[in-house]
């Protein structure tokens, strides 16, 4: 394994696989810093773009893009109160209290390098978990896939927001768009009322994009001009000694360990996310800590447990994938669908069947995370310039992507209807209080199920 491991380290850091795993991890920290892009639509923005590439150019782009997104959501955390992602809310709480006092760097600075030695430690748990999990996995037949996948389909519990029957509701229509179209054993049409359009059925990631990317872009439109624009820092000083600051997160091990064990545990259950991780990890640092009644006011522990426990969570979530099959998040839904683009089959035989494809994985997530660092020393004062971008700008160029992205899929128009179809019936169910992740869910397991 150690063997396979440094062989896949030199491979990967040829400029042929370097330079696109930086461009991703460079995209996901400018999508991460933008408050409302999400990782997850970063990451449908950049598939597109790494279809002409080899299976392993694309997958460690876009595990860049991962690394790269779940560091760049405490930019805008830190620097504005506003976490860019969902696994940022809780860096929140004590980064923009900390730079409120005056200190935005070590805000941002904690929180990178806290990121990186979570991200880091989780390596140790994604290669050294990853191939026995595999192996049991092979002793699975058809029914205990089957089973596997009901309990995946079971978690659509715990992504119900108010509702459990509107989650369960969701679910069923994502479900039910699996069915519509030739079956794939027989080739018998399915519910396509003699429709050209329903007759081929629906593809994965013109969906995807449109439940996530135009949904939000409808909802962002409408909630423009009614809300106060974020109090902005005003050219900020994020110098620091970064000594100063790594020694602050190595000084405290049993909160780092802790929190990436939380990040871990919760990436490894499908479905649940890095925002959970996040906030549960910024809660047991809290009832651990001497002194609770100063978290949220700006203290150091409050961004470490938050920021190392939202990318540990990214390894427990490719485990998961690469192991069993089963995306643990929508991000790695997006990856799932850019393994079978590339005609690899994800699952417990990946390993075996694909050795080079799943330790290049293991090495561009290691590589991920210095690269990591060094795009947020040199571009930090950008990316606070970029999250100030007006959306009324952001938003149409945005737009223009998902749509190239839909089209670019298989060069025909229907995709882009299909996006059209599923961002309004996205927003709908937004509108209703219907949650989106259900649906998602459905739509991944409908077809293995």
């Amino acid at each position: 394994m150690l063997t396979q491991l440094l062989g896949s380290l030199g491979e990967v850091l040829h400029l042929q696989y370097l330079l696109p795993l930086a461009i991703g991890t460079w995209a996901g920290l400018i999508g991460g810093s933008i408050p409302g892009v999400t990782i997850t639509m970063t990451i449908i923005l950049v598939l597109p773009f790494t279809f002409g590439l080899d299976p392993l150019q694309g997958l460690a782009t876009m595990t860049g893009v991962y690394v790269g997104g779940c560091a760049g959501g405490l930019v805008s955390a830190c620097l504005l109160g506003i976490p860019g992602t969902p696994s940022a809310i809780a860096t929140t709480f004590d980064g923009f209290p900390m730079t409120r006092k005056g200190e935005p760097g070590r805000a941002m600075w904690l929180g990178t390098w806290a990121s990186c030695a979570g991200g880091l430690l989780g390596a140790v748990f994604l290669i050294g978990a990853t191939v026995p999990l595999a192996r049991f996995a092979l002793q699975f037949g058809p029914w205990e896939y089957f089973s596997l996948f009901i309990f995946a389909l079971s978690m659509v519990a715990g992504l119900t927001e108010q509702s459990l029957l509107k989650g369960f509701l969701s679910g069923a229509l994502g479900l039910i768009v699996t069915t519509i179209g030739a079956d794939p054993i027989m080739a018998v049409p399915r519910l396509n009322f003699g429709s050209e359009f329903l007759r081929s059925g629906f593809q994965f990631l013109p969906i995807l994009i449109g439940i996530f990317a135009f949904a939000q872009i409808m909802t962002d439109i409408e909630r423009m001009g009614t809300g106060r624009a974020p109090e902005a820092v005003a050219t900020p000083s994020l110098a620091v000694s970064h000594l100063s600051v790594i020694w602050e997160i190595l000084r405290r091990p049993f909160l780092l360990l802790w929190s990436t064990v939380i990040g871990i545990l919760i990436g490894v259950l499908p479905a649940i996310g890095g925002s959970a991780a996040n906030v549960m990890a910024y809660d047991q640092a809290k009832k651990f800590s001497r002194h609770p009644e100063k978290f949220g006011t700006g203290i150091p522990e409050g961004i470490i447990a938050a920021e190392s426990s939202n990318n540990a969570n990214v390894a427990g979530s490719l485990v998961t994938i690469m192991a069993f099959g089963i995306p643990g998040d929508a991000v790695t839904a997006v990856m799932l669908g850019a393994m079978i683009i590339h005609g690899i089959q994800p699952g417990p035989l990946f390993i075996a069947q694909q050795p080079r494809v799943a330790y290049g994985i293991f090495a561009a997530y290691l590589l991920a995370h210095p690269i990591m660092i060094v795009l947020q020393w040199l571009g930090a004062r950008f990316y606070l310039r970029v999250v100030q971008i007006p959306k009324s700008i952001l938003i149409p160029i945005v737009l223009v992507f998902c749509v190239v992205g839909a089209y670019a899929l298989n060069n025909i128009i229907d995709n882009v209807y299909v996006l059209l179809l599923f961002g309004v019936l996205g927003y709908l169910l937004v509108k209703f209080s219907f949650p989106l992740a259900p649906l998602i869910l459905g739509v991944i397991l409908g077809d293995q199920i």
